[in-house]
């Protein structure tokens, strides 16, 4: 399995939710680009990480 980490800062408030904008490694694109988390769960965090992990089984 592969797992990357991958950090978000904050980039602006929607009506229900709050879009994050990746912040890739240098040199590297951005996996996801934009992330929209719930109010109710992201609260009045600025930065986010998410961990995406890839099952081996489904990259053969």
């Amino acid at each position: 399995m592969s797992k990357q980490h991958v950090k978000f800062e904050f980039e602006k408030e929607t009506k229900n939710s709050v879009r994050y904008k990746e912040v890739p490694e240098q040199g590297k694109p951005p996996i996801v680009g934009s992330l929209y988390v719930q109010k109710w769960f992201a609260g009045n965090a600025k930065t986010l990480q998410l961990t995406i992990e890839l099952d081996a089984k489904d990259s053969e």
